[in-house]
């Protein structure tokens, strides 16, 4: 028998591939307004989101693998926001560019997309 209501969100973790480093921990930093820590004990470069262990949904990290280029994925990680279109103007202010501004996806709320300093694009959830 399959269940409908699995026990975990299906997703827990994610990493954003980049090129540049501090370019890119200075534009997430700067449109979430957190401070990313460096993940020791590695094997690649890694900075990590602030994460509970008692709360909900999914952390991740910026990775940085040589060979491994950014932008042009087929993996599109939505943070959550209390607003969208706040986090979607802060990209844009910190050398990013909004891909999509913030729309209405009905009862699930709102999103935007946005492209990051390293290409990537990022998607962008509230229910506001």
């Amino acid at each position: 028998m399959v269940s409908s209501s699995p026990p975990n969100n299906p997703v827990n973790w994610f990493e954003i591939y980049v090129q540049d480093m501090e370019r890119a921990k200075a534009f997430y930093e700067a449109v979430f307004g957190v401070r990313l820590t460096k993940l020791e004990g590695t094997e690649f470069e890694m900075w990590a989101f602030p994460m509970r262990q008692d709360g909900y949904g999914a952390s991740g990290a910026l990775i940085k693998i040589p060979g491994y280029p950014s932008g042009a994925n087929s993996v599109l990680v939505y943070f959550s926001c209390a607003d969208c279109a706040i986090e979607a103007e802060r990209a844009a202010k910190s050398s990013g560019k909004i891909e999509t501004a913030k729309k209405s996806v009905g009862q699930y709320g709102h999103i935007a997309l946005v492209i990051d300093t390293e290409g990537n694009i990022v998607g962008l959830h509230s229910m506001l």
